[in-house]
């Protein structure tokens, strides 16, 4: 297995044309006949999820390359795919690689269909080299945690559909059957104009993983990625975002202002980051409709993971009903979503009308980011405030060793001043 060191952040960041220069692979199927090479960059547990979920999408596929910081994370997941499909887990040794430039050297290999699955943060990075690489790319959820990244995506998306390249985004529930049904026969008028509605993500707390002796400030942040801002973009913009990106489905729009609050009220542990553990936001659109939006990781709590919508003629749950005049229950076939989304992407490679869905997922991001915007400062934000914002909240470099953790936002402290919330 290749390893490597640590990088700075200009390193890091200057990697793309590296990896464009390397990468000499065709990125087009010709008609179905060509095998689907995968390179899978980051190989924690969603990463290694969409592994598994890319190979049950087309018995063309092939994992040709695997890259993560951590080796131990390369070699289980390697182990795992050998012993589970081996005539399909093509790497070898010379084609896993960890340390800071792994993504460089998956995207170098003969990959033509890559899966980005690090912690957020370092999305923007990994999506600008991997577009640059000339490769389909299938990209976790979120794929920014700041406006910076929000704006590098939208710009690498663009690019990405002048070379004729796919991308999507594990915002799985626009590929479920059951959503993609009911949220067409809204946009036909099913409900309506719609009046209102609520999204929820409400459950309770995560895995954490207890800072061993060994570890450093970085090498304990990264396996506790969730619990700060830089990496997960806190829980609003990490999980939250999936129901917000169903409100702006259903609206067909992004909000034009977001207002809210939330807190820290029992994660309060220094093992927990600096990351709130509750947020209710107002999402405001254009039309003037306010979707309620609500996420919170408390134990013990009432779960409610769900979308509600009320119209002039009706109400729905997008996942597949809708009560009043046009009453229907979806009643299909649906595919596991996070199969289906790569049944979609490669379909649509070798139809060679690939999918993009770079622009769409960021405005998503975006919107959730400035839920905790809002929250963390207590101020109202709009959404052109916000895709404007001169905010980049990453390390100033990439490296093994000390790395301060930010003090919790505290709402009315935090207020955006000449561009930049000052503090965060």
């Amino acid at each position: 297995m290749n390893e490597v060191g640590s990088v700075t952040r200009r390193g890091f960041i200057g990697g793309a044309a590296a990896s464009a220069v390397l990468a000499a692979a065709p990125n087009v199927f010709a008609q179905g006949s060509d095998k689907i090479r995968v390179g899978v960059i980051g190989c924690g547990g969603r990463g290694s999820g969409a592994a598994y979920n890319v190979l049950a999408a087309d018995p063309n596929v092939e994992i040709v390359a695997l890259g993560d910081l951590f080796p131990e994370r390369v070699k289980e997941l390697a182990g795992r795919l050998k012993a589970e499909h081996a005539a399909r887990a093509k790497f070898t040794d010379d084609t896993t690689f960890s340390g800071w430039d792994a993504y460089k050297k998956v995207l170098a290999s003969n990959c033509n269909y890559v899966i980005l699955a690090t912690p957020p943060g370092f999305r923007p990075y990994h999506f600008q080299a991997a577009v640059e690489a000339g490769k389909n790319i299938f990209m976790e959820k979120p794929v920014a945690v700041d406006p910076n990244g929000v704006r590098k995506v939208i710009a690498a998306s663009a690019v990405a559909q002048q070379k004729g390249l796919a991308v999507v985004s594990g915002t799985q529930r626009r590929h479920q059957a059951g959503y993609v049904e009911t949220i067409k026969r809204i946009h036909a008028g099913a409900i309506g104009e719609v009046l209102g509605g609520q999204v929820y993500w409400n459950q309770g707390g995560l895995w954490m993983n207890p800072r061993q002796p060994e570890w450093d400030d970085m090498t304990w942040q990264l396996k506790n990625w969730l619990y700060f801002t830089w990496l997960s973009g806190d829980h609003i913009v990490e999980q939250h975002v999936h129901n917000i990106d169903v409100a702006n489905w259903v609206m067909n729009d992004t909000p034009v202002k977001v207002y809210g609050m939330g807190g820290r009220q029992v994660r309060t542990d220094a093992a927990y980051g600096h990351v709130y553990d509750h947020f209710a936001i107002e999402l405001e659109y254009k039309s003037g409709v306010k979707i309620q939006s609500m996420c919170r990781q408390i134990d013990g709590t009432a779960a409610r993971v769900s979308e509600s919508f009320i119209g002039t003629k009706g109400t729905s749950n997008p996942s597949g009903s809708i009560n009043g005049a046009n009453r229907y229950r979806f009643e299909g076939k649906q595919v596991d979503p996070y199969v289906q989304e790569h049944i979609d992407m490669i379909a649509s490679i070798r139809a060679g009308k690939p999918l993009n869905e770079g622009k769409r997922i960021a405005e998503s991001c975006l919107t959730a980011i400035m839920g905790r915007l809002a929250c963390y400062s207590g101020q109202e934000i709009t959404f052109d405030e916000a895709m404007k914002l001169d905010l980049d909240i990453m390390p100033a470099e990439f490296k093994f060793g000390k790395l301060p953790v930010p003090p919790v936002a505290s709402p009315g402290r935090f207020k955006l001043t000449d561009g930049t919330f000052k503090g965060l």
